[in-house]
């Protein structure tokens, strides 16, 4: 059994809600990596690998104006 084929306002209406979401969605924090460090240790046939990763997380823009107002 086949799906019917999606119409032109269908295809529309969704492209528009995606567009909508990204739109609504905050902004993602920007994250700068610091270090990264990686040590291997063997031991006969057993290799333990450890990997570190600093991030620093940096808050994004708030230019909403929420904060300020005007007298």
């Amino acid at each position: 059994m086949t799906k019917p084929k999606k119409s032109l306002m269908r295809s529309l209406g969704e492209f528009t809600g995606h567009i909508v979401k990204a739109i609504r969605q905050p902004a993602k924090k920007e994250a700068r990596t610091i270090r990264h460090e990686q040590t291997e240790t063997r031991s006969d046939d057993v290799v333990l690998r450890r990997t570190v990763i600093e991030e620093i997380e940096m808050p994004a823009d708030d230019r909403s104006g929420d904060d300020e107002k005007c007298s």
